[in-house]
């Protein structure tokens, strides 16, 4: 018993970082706006996803949700999408969701997106999660164990991050790109992603076939293992 306690300790000291298969590959939260000073680089908020494996991914199910930068995951309506049955991403390959539209938000418009969500997110500071089942007005560390796939945290007051810092504060003009086009998951959001210009990509993008075979976060005992480091 002595030498399972001893092995658990070196295990959380050691803090391996565990690859999700499905990646929030980019975050965009200055969209939505009438501002013309300056004018936010797109008309939506959007959250682009990367299928890093060389199989395609049912994400049927799944939910995107916004959280403000110390509030809850889904903690209204607005704040979440659930992916439709039949939402399946080929290897290799993006999706982008977007978020609310009006007619007066300026900014150029996004590519086609391939899910349109109502998310209005903080152009500073908030927080992004992909879940295997929706999250209702849950707060970060009381999700169902299991159900996190990745997340991002940016801003210089929002909790929740994966690893050790957020992204940083973005802008109406800048987003968070997570590093080799989506690819890069080291679990900690400061190294893995790097503050840009916004660059989407929708289904229709050419792929990212640094892909490879991470390991899987299907399964519930997984999931509750990743759950801890993150």
């Amino acid at each position: 018993m002595k030498k399972f306690a001893i092995a658990l300790v070196i295990l959380a000291l050691a803090a391996p970082a565990f690859a999700a298969d499905v990646r929030i590959s980019q975050v965009y939260g200055g969209g939505g706006s009438t501002s013309t000073n300056p004018t936010p680089a797109f008309n939506q908020d959007f959250v682009e996803l990367y299928n890093a494996t060389n199989w395609p991914v049912d994400i049927s199910g799944w939910a995107i949700e916004y959280g403000s930068a110390t509030g809850a995951w889904g903690s209204f309506v607005d704040n979440y999408y659930v992916f439709p049955a039949g939402t399946v991403i080929p290897p290799c390959s993006y999706l982008l969701v977007g978020g609310k539209l009006l007619a007066t938000y300026t900014g150029a418009p996004l590519p086609a997106v391939d899910h349109l969500a109502n998310f209005s997110a903080s152009a500073t500071g908030g927080k992004f999660g992909l879940f295997t089942s929706l999250q209702l007005n849950v707060a970060c560390g009381l999700e169902t164990p299991g159900a996190l796939v990745d997340k991002v945290s940016y801003g210089t007051t929002t909790n929740c991050a994966e690893g050790w810092s957020t992204v940083g504060a973005l802008s109406s003009l800048t987003a968070a790109l997570r590093n080799q086009d989506g690819y890069m998951d080291t679990d900690d959001n400061l190294a893995d992603f790097t503050i840009g210009t916004p660059a989407p990509r929708n289904s229709a993008s050419p792929i990212n076939d640094i892909c490879g075979t991470p390991v899987s976060t299907e399964t519930s005992s997984f999931g509750a293992l990743k759950a801890i480091f993150r």
